[in-house]
C-alpha cells in the first residue's frame, strides 16, 4: 500500500525549455513552496531534461521523467498523473512550461 503524501505534485511536461524550466521551477517553489515538481521531459534537444537533472542535486522537492521521445503533450500529462497516483500524491497538478 502506497501511504499518501499531503503535499500536491506538480507535473510540467516540458519539450526544448532550456531557456524556461530553472526559473519556472523557482517560481513554482516561491509561489507553491510545500509542493514537489515533476518534469516530464520528452527527450528534449536542447538539454532541457540535463538542467532538471542537475537541480535535482540541491533540490528534493524535484523529480525528471525522461521519455525516450517526442511523445505529446497529452500523454505527459497522463504520465505526470500515473506517476502521481503510483508515489500517493492526494492531489496532482499541470501546468506549461512556456
Amino acid at each position: 500500500m502506497v501511504r499518501p503524501v499531503d503535499r500536491p505534485l506538480i507535473c510540467i511536461p516540458t519539450y526544448n525549455e532550456a531557456g524556461n524550466i530553472l526559473p519556472l521551477i523557482e517560481l513554482v517553489h516561491e509561489a507553491a513552496p510545500d509542493s514537489d515538481v515533476l518534469v516530464i521531459d520528452d527527450a528534449s534537444p536542447d538539454g532541457t531534461g540535463d538542467l532538471v537533472r542537475d537541480r535535482m542535486l540541491k533540490d528534493a522537492r524535484l523529480e525528471l521523467m525522461a521519455r525516450p521521445a517526442k511523445l505529446g503533450l497529452g500523454t505527459a500529462y497522463m504520465a505526470g498523473f500515473a506517476y502521481g497516483l503510483q508515489h500517493g500524491y492526494a492531489s496532482v497538478l499541470t501546468m506549461d512550461s512556456d
